[in-house]
This record gives structure tokens, C-alpha cells and sequence, in this order.
């Protein structure tokens, strides 16, 4: 984690500054305001630390103007507390009174750059998916993150990035629905002095940030076709122009992206480039949502059970027999964001020794709906035993040409990005198609379709 220090480093702040590394972050010191902007500008920071007695305010009103989304914590004297409020007041996410405190500092570290999100699974389903992600972890490719919106895509993200040998580096998250188009191209690639109204110096951007470690492109669906081909390039020549920039800049970074759409389909659909779904496509991880996965939800539901607790200073209380039922027959449409809010609701409503069923309620304060059929876990396997069913009197080779073509569907005809995901080579998967086609099946080209009857 990369720490801003804004204060002239004598004394408690020399200490606080040796704490934050020894917990493993990244120091580096300005000794005012206008300094500290400039450090910001051209490295960028995941949390600021400022001494409560400069300008604050000035400090979070130049951060919001210049849209730099650091989380600033002001530190101080612990006697001064009109200072700490004030600080608080001028949008200051938290105060560390000095001398400082091990704990303290560690927690905030922790707490306030969120850079060490919980990464939870026990079901098959997610253990074949991890897998998946630390065997990649390693290598320099891109991956495409795919899966409905609260199933953990950026948690995944983190997690390959931890395992990657750019793990000491920077990991820089960026969400492109949460960015007005106009601004987004500036939020990625940065700006010059003067290429817009409010570009008050020259500030770098995402790419630059994550030089070195991992960048993500969190919900990039979302992104306009137009900027998409800027970002191509990036991605291809691993250079980036800045906004209203004269001369290119080269970037060291590994790009993971993520989506809760279908691509392909947006593809199809004209608004996302097929080019630039293959440069992303690498390698493809699809999270599969909580209904798909039961024996992860008592799991998860344990693990925000203790967080709430503790983060509230609440005893901590097991879930009961009857709250687990209920939890597990939810069908959590919105996933793990949707199971965590609830059992945070319930850990605060909860009284007695466990979370019982009167604790487990929708925003709204009504009983949580149970589904009437059968729990999660009875239904993931009636679906597996329906497909096994309809697999029975067919021969191997039409289930695998099935198999092969649907992939290849799925790939939009790209025969490279197909052989990676069947796990062959291209060299047979080129004789298998010209096998299909000497058999009078349609085979997809690159970029096309397919409309054929059943393998058979």
C-alpha cells in the first residue's frame, strides 16, 4: 500500500511514519499541502496522512476539485481535540491522536485503504475457479472477469494480483460505470496542464498509477465504444496519451477487466469491440453467482457475522439452526453484497446468544422470503443430474463436437482463443473442424455465427 505523509516528519510523526512501514506500506513524505498535491499528481497514493495542523480543508477541496479519490486521515496531538474535529468536519475520514498507536495505525491502514478484502469460498464450484486464477496468476496475461453484479469479481481481481509477481506493486482499481464518460478517459490516462477546463496542473492517470502492477477495469462494459479503441491501443503497445500530452508514455502494467454482462453479445450488439474483447480475453474466469455455490453461503454468513461484530463492538454470535435454514433456502439475487448486508443487518438486531431468524430482514425490516422449493443445494444438483440425463445415448466424439463448436460460438469464430479454453492444441482443433465441415456442419469464421442442426 502506497502512504502519503503530508507534515514535516519530526517526532510522533517520524514514528508513525516507521509503524506504517513495518505494516508493509510504501512511505513517502511532503511537508505541505501544495507539495503533497504534486506528489499525488505524479504517483499517486492509496491514503493520505496529513498533520491536523496544516490547512485540512484545503487539502480535501483541492483533492475533490482535481477528482482524486485518496482517503484522507488527519493525525495529531491527542489534546488537541478541537483540531480532530475539525479535521473530521473537513472531510477527514478518520484521526490518529500522537504519539500514535501500533494498533491504531494498523487498523486504519487496513480499514481505510480497504486493500485487503476478504477472499472467502468453500464450495467445488469456486475451488475449480481459485484454481483456475492462481495458476494465472503468475503469467503476464490478461483475464476477463465475468459474473452477475455481487459475486466477488474485484475480490477474485485482488486475489490473482496477490498471487502475481507484481504483488509488491500497485494495484489500481478503476470502475467505468461510476465515472461520467466525459471524465473516464482523463481518470485513465491522465491529463496535461490546461487540456480542460479545471486541469489546474498536469496530474497522471490510472495507467500511470498502476505502472508496475496490476490495473483493473472494473465493469468495463460500461465503457463508451469511442474510448475503447484508445484503450486498445494501450493495451497493445503498452503506451498511453495523455489528455492534451504531445508525446507518448510507456507503461509496465498486467490489465484484469470485469463484467457483468455478456460480452460476445455486446459484440454482437455493436457496442463493445470484438478486438478488444480477444485482447482481454486471455484468459476468461466466471465467478458463478451464490445460488450456484450453497456451501459457500453459511460460510460466507459465519465470516460477516464475526466482521459486524467486531467492527461494531458486538459479541460476537454463531448463526442458530433455524437462521442457517433460512439462509440457505434465500436465493441471495444479489449475491454476496446482498447475503453481506443482510447478515451486517442482523448482527446488529440479533439478541440472545446466536443470530436466530428474527434477525435476518430486508432493508425494509420484513422477513427475509424463503423460497418454497427445494434449498440451494438440492436444486444445483437436480440441474447437474438433468444435464448428465440428457447427456445419456449420445456417443462421446457428438458430445465433444458440441463441445468444440459451442466454445467456438462462444469465442466468435476465434479459433486461438477457443483451443486455449478446450484446453487443446490449435493444431487439433483445426483438424477436428475441418472434420465438421467435411461432414456438412456449419463452423463459425472469426467474428461470425454458426447455424446448425445438433452434432449426430
Amino acid at each position: 500500500m502506497r502512504l502519503l505523509m503530508i507534515g514535516r516528519l519530526n517526532g510522533e510523526l517520524i514514528t508513525a511514519s516507521k509503524i506504517a512501514m513495518s505494516r508493509g506500506a510504501a512511505v513517502t513524505q511532503a511537508d505541505g499541502i501544495a507539495q503533497g498535491l504534486t506528489v499525488l499528481r505524479a504517483r499517486g497514493a492509496d491514503l493520505i496522512m496529513v498533520d491536523v495542523g496544516l490547512a485540512v480543508r484545503d487539502l480535501v477541496g483541492a483533492l475533490e476539485a482535481e477528482r482524486i479519490r485518496t482517503p484522507v486521515v488527519a493525525c495529531g496531538v491527542s489534546a488537541d481535540a478541537g483540531a480532530a474535529v475539525a479535521a473530521i468536519r473537513a472531510g477527514a475520514r478518520e484521526y490518529i491522536p500522537l504519539p500514535p498507536d501500533p494498533a491504531l495505525i494498523a487498523a486504519v491502514l487496513e480499514a481505510v485503504a480497504a486493500d485487503r478484502a476478504a477472499f472467502v469460498w468453500r464450495d467445488p464450484a469456486m475451488e475449480r475457479v481459485v484454481k483456475l486464477a492462481e495458476q494465472v496468476a503468475r503469467s503476464e496475461a490478461s483475464v476477463l472477469i465475468t459474473g452477475e453484479s455481487g459475486t466477488g469479481k474485484e475480490v477474485l481481481a485482488r486475489h490473482v494480483h496477490q498471487k502475481s509477481n507484481r504483488a509488491a506493486k500497485p494495484f489500481v482499481s478503476v470502475n467505468c460505470a461510476a465515472i461520467p464518460e466525459a471524465l473516464l478517459e482523463s481518470e485513465l490516462f491522465g491529463h496535461e496542464k490546461g487540456a480542460f477546463t479545471g486541469a489546474v496542473a498536469r496530474r497522471i492517470g490510472r495507467f500511470e498509477e498502476a505502472n508496475g502492477g496490476t490495473l483493473l477495469l472494473d465493469e468495463i462494459s460500461e465503457m463508451d465504444v469511442r474510448l475503447q479503441a484508445k484503450l486498445l491501443r494501450a493495451l497493445q503497445e503498452r503506451v498511453i496519451d495523455r489528455v492534451g500530452g504531445t508525446a507518448p508514455v510507456k507503461v509496465d502494467i498486467r490489465v484484469l477487466a470485469t463484467s457483468n454482462r455478456n460480452l460476445a453479445e455486446e459484440v454482437r450488439k455493436g457496442t463493445f469491440r470484438e478486438d478488444l474483447l480477444y485482447r482481454l480475453n486471455v484468459v476468461a474466469l466466471r465467478l458463478p453467482p451464490l445460488r450456484e455455490r450453497p456451501a459457500d453461503i453459511l460460510e460466507l454468513a459465519a465470516h460477516f457475522a464475526r466482521k459486524y461484530a467486531e467492527a461494531n463492538g458486538l459479541p460476537a454470535r454463531p448463526l442458530g439452526a433455524e437462521a442457517r435454514a433460512l439462509v440457505l433456502r434465500n436465493p441471495w439475487r444479489g449475491n454476496v453484497r446482498e447475503l453481506e448486508n443482510t447478515l451486517h443487518r442482523a448482527v446488529l438486531l440479533a439478541v440472545g446468544s446466536e443470530i436466530g431468524p428474527e434477525a435476518i430482514l430486508t432493508p425494509e425490516g420484513e422477513a427475509l422470503e424463503a423460497r418454497p422449493a427445494q434449498d440451494t443445494a438440492a436444486r444445483a444438483a437436480q440441474a447437474a443430474e438433468a444435464v448428465t440425463r440428457g447427456l445419456v445415448g449420445r456417443t462421446v466424439a457428438q458430445v465433444e463436437c458440441d463441445l468444440i463448436l459451442d466454445t467456438l460460438d462462444h469465442c466468435l469464430g476465434n479459433r486461438t482463443h477457443a483451443a486455449k479454453i478446450l484446453g487443446i492444441s490449435i493444431r487439433t482443433l483445426r483438424n477436428k473442424l475441418n472434420e465438421y465441415v467435411a461432414a456438412g456442419l456449419e463452423v463459425a469464421d472469426p467474428g461470425g455465427v454458426r447455424t446448425r442442426a445438433a452434432c449426430g
